[in-house]
């Protein structure tokens, strides 16, 4: 569920820009953790109150990757909260929620089966032209 700002103001969605931002730097600059996989956060969903925010993180590798990630930020959990503490102007920082953003590995599958559909949409017509081409004796009909 997709929190927005319905009603709420613009707080939630500026909230949100500013742990991604922050988040981002801190996994790419100070995070140590050899489970960690090429991370990239998508997406930061913050609650109206303020009180959670949903990461959505795409991983690039493969399965066990991607759940090894999990994992380590699953377990920095509270250590990335400490430092979003340190690094943003809240009252309360709130509460994190990693989430896989399957996403990119969604459009990545649609767009090879695009491409396989229009491999085989070619090679239909090729045959069908080739077809039609030796039906006529082979000449190509002029206007």
């Amino acid at each position: 569920m997709a929190y927005g700002n319905k009603g709420n103001g613009r707080r939630p969605a500026q909230v949100g820009e500013a742990i991604q931002r922050e988040i981002s730097e801190i996994i790419l600059r100070e995070m140590k953790d050899p489970r960690m996989g090429f991370v990239t956060i998508t997406s930061v969903d913050v609650s109206p109150d303020l009180k959670l925010a949903r990461i959505f993180v795409s991983v690039l590798g493969t399965d066990e990757e991607r759940q090894a990630t999990m994992v380590a930020l699953e377990k920095a959990r509270g250590w990335l909260r400490h430092e979003l503490g340190g690094r943003l102007d809240l009252r309360a920082v709130p509460d994190l929620a990693f989430k896989g953003d399957v996403s990119g590995a969604t459009a990545q599958r649609i767009s090879l089966l695009l491409n396989e559909l229009s491999v085989e949409e070619a090679r239909k017509d090729a045959t069908a032209w080739a077809e039609e081409g030796q039906g006529k004796g082979g000449q190509i009909a002029e206007d």
